[in-house]
């Protein structure tokens, strides 16, 4: 989801849609120490946990190496212009990135986070 602000509202919209392309699954979703990932009144559904890090982590959030290989696939030696530009091309480059599962895995099914998921069954 490309949004122009992120809030509880938004995160709220993100998770259902997770959820509804998932539904015969439980996800367990790594979040940081941002307000709209654990703001009392976010609607969390019932096929998601959301795992909180501690603060001041970046080396333990898989999504810091998502969104490395999505500057290094998609903005290498780019210069934009203006937003607009840069958004145009979240657009046409995430939705690759979210078609190459093993790619996405590699970036995010660190061992401690597979064996977090294992151990929920």
């Amino acid at each position: 989801m490309i949004c122009p602000e992120m809030n509880t509202v938004r995160m709220g919209e993100f998770l259902g849609h997770v959820s509804r392309a998932h539904p015969d699954e439980f996800i367990v979703m790594i979040v940081d120490g941002a307000s709209s990932h654990k703001a009392k009144d976010l609607a969390v559904p019932e096929n998601i946990r959301l795992v909180a890090l501690p603060p001041y982590a970046p080396e333990l959030n898989p999504q810091e190496h998502v969104w490395d290989g999505l500057r290094e696939k998609e903005f290498p030696n780019r210069v934009f212009n203006h937003m607009d530009a840069v958004i145009a091309q979240l657009h046409s480059g995430l939705p690759r990135l979210a078609q190459d599962h093993d790619r996405v895995r590699s970036l995010t099914a660190w061992p401690w986070i597979v064996s977090l998921n294992l151990n929920l069954h």
